[in-house]
């Protein structure tokens, strides 16, 4: 994806990166074990892409992430998105798991069989592993089909997944609580 400029935010969960083009937001990087880390690999993935201060509507949209990772459900599925480089299947993966609102949680079959094609959870799951706007597009919102958390490809891996889905109150997660809530 293109991007014009990144910037970094503290969130609940770590610094996250976000980087956006004149389309919309071209990038969503969750944190790395620091924030030099996770400027880094920003700077690699979109290479021409400048940091900058974000303008006020990409910092709009960074305070409605930061009300989500706080706990307020939060419909960010109007958030505009550039995904044009993106495979069409992948998009198409994409599209419906923006429907998913916080809270639930939805199955890489069931979304397969909302694209017609369901015998290709895998391939739902391999579209969603290469998610370049995570949160925006909820990747972290799709489960195994036994309700298990399966894979997640930020860094921290599942205990990630597992603790954006508490923050936003998901109910029946497979294994109790992970995080503490005092």
């Amino acid at each position: 994806m293109a991007a014009q400029a990144f910037a970094l935010f503290d969130t609940p969960i770590g610094s996250c990166g976000i980087a956006w083009n004149a389309k919309g937001i071209a990038g969503f990087h969750l944190p790395l074990a620091t924030v030099q880390a996770t400027r880094a690999r920003l700077q690699q993935r979109w290479s021409g892409a400048v940091e900058s201060t974000p303008p006020p509507g990409v910092q709009r949209i960074i305070e409605r992430i930061l009300a989500l990772l706080n706990g307020e459900a939060m419909d960010l599925s109007d958030i505009p998105i550039d995904l044009a480089d993106a495979p069409e299947f992948h998009r198409k993966v994409y599209e419906v798991a923006r429907t998913i609102p916080p809270g639930r949680t939805m199955t890489y079959g069931e979304i397969a069989k909302r694209l017609g094609v369901p015998h290709e959870s895998r391939e739902v799951g391999q579209a969603l592993g290469r998610n370049p706007i995570a949160i925006i597009v909820p990747c972290h919102r799709v489960l195994g089909a036994d309700g298990k958390m399966g894979g997640f490809s930020a860094s921290g891996g599942v205990a990630t997944k597992r603790r954006i889905l508490e923050i936003e109150g998901a109910a029946a997660l497979s294994a109790g609580p992970l995080f503490d809530r005092r």
